[in-house]
C-alpha cells in the first residue's frame, strides 16, 4: 500500500508520522509559537530530525470557535514556510481548504493537500484535480469551526462519518484523482463529542474497511483532556497512547505535535509485534 504524492510514493506498510506545523496565532495548543517564517522553519527542521515522515503546514486554526483568517492572510502565513520546507527531503502537506492557496502551494511543488472540509469549497476539487500527481487527505467535518460543535448530532457516528468519507473519495476519483493519491481522516474533534470520538476509535475497523488508507489526528485533543483530566499542554502520554491504539486498529498515518515521543513509541510497538529493531 502506497500513498502517491507529487514527489514521493509513501510506503504505508510501515506506520507514518505526520508532524504538525501551525503557522497561526490562535491554534488550540501551540498558537503563536511558530507564527513567523524563521520559527516555523526551525520547527519543521526539528520535527524532521525527530523522525517525522511528513510535515503538515497550515495557516488556519480550526479549533472549535475559531474565526477564519481570510484567504490573503492564510496565504501570507503559509506560502513562505512551504517554500522553505520543500527543501527538507520529506513530503510536505498544506493544511488548507482555500482553493487559491491549494493552487499556489501545488505550483510550488507541495506534495499533499490536507483539507478538513474534504474539498467542499467551490473550486477546491478542481484545484487538486488539475495537479494529477498530488496526494490528498479528505477529512470529515460539519459546518465551520465557529459553529461545528452545534452539529455534533448523529444516529450512528461511524456509519455517517464513513458514508461522508466514501462519498468525498468517490467524488475525487470521479474528478480524475486516482485512488492511490487519497487517504481519509475521520476528523476527531470536528463536530463530535467525546463519546463520538471514542466510538470512532473503538469501531475504527469499519472505517479502514472503506478501502482507503486512514490518517488519524488525536494529538492533544479535548477528548483526551476529558479522559485524563489533563490540560492541553499535559497530554503527551495520552496523545501517544491514542496514536498507538489508532495504528493498532489499522490507521496508516498519525498526525501529531509530539513527533519524537510518538516515533519512539511506534518503534517499541513494532519491535514487540514484528521484531523490527533498528540499531541506534
Amino acid at each position: 500500500m502506497h500513498w502517491h504524492t507529487a514527489r514521493f510514493s509513501i510506503d504505508l506498510a510501515r506506520p507514518r508520522v505526520m508532524g504538525i506545523v501551525n503557522v497561526t496565532p490562535d491554534s488550540f495548543s501551540d498558537g503563536g509559537r511558530h507564527a513567523n517564517v524563521s520559527a516555523a522553519l526551525a520547527h519543521c527542521e526539528r520535527l524532521v530530525a525527530e523522525g517525522a515522515d511528513l510535515l503538515d503546514i497550515g495557516g488556519e486554526s480550526t479549533r472549535p470557535g475559531a474565526a477564519p483568517p481570510g484567504a490573503e492572510a492564510e496565504q501570507a502565513r503559509v506560502l513562505p514556510v512551504l517554500r522553505e520546507a520543500l527543501r527538507l527531503g520529506v513530503p510536505v502537506s498544506v493544511d488548507t481548504s482555500e482553493p487559491a492557496l491549494m493552487v499556489r502551494a501545488l505550483d510550488l511543488g507541495v506534495d499533499i493537500v490536507n483539507d478538513v472540509r474534504a474539498l467542499r469549497r467551490p473550486g477546491a476539487l478542481a484545484a487538486v484535480a488539475a495537479h494529477p500527481q498530488a496526494g490528498l487527505c479528505l477529512m470529515h467535518s460539519r459546518g465551520e469551526p465557529g459553529t461545528m460543535q452545534q452539529q455534533a448530532q448523529y444516529g450512528d457516528v461511524v456509519r455517517e462519518v464513513g458514508d461522508y468519507l466514501r462519498d468525498a473519495a468517490q467524488a475525487a476519483e470521479s474528478a480524475g484523482i486516482a485512488r492511490e493519491r487519497i487517504v481519509l481522516d475521520p476528523g476527531i474533534g470536528f463536530a463530535k463529542t467525546a463519546h463520538h470520538n471514542l466510538t470512532l476509535l473503538q469501531r475504527q475497523a469499519e472505517l479502514v474497511a472503506l478501502g482507503w488508507p486512514l490518517l488519524v489526528g488525536w494529538s492533544r485533543k479535548g477528548t483526551l483532556g476529558l479522559v485524563t483530566g489533563r490540560a492541553v499542554g499535559e497530554r503527551l502520554a495520552a496523545s501517544v497512547a491514542a496514536a498507538l491504539v489508532a495504528l493498532q486498529r489499522g490507521a496508516r498515518v498519525v498526525r501529531v505535535h509530539d513527533v519524537a515521543a510518538t516515533v519512539d513509541a511506534i518503534k517499541v510497538w513494532r519491535a514487540a509485534e514484528h521484531g523490527d529493531v533498528v540499531p541506534a
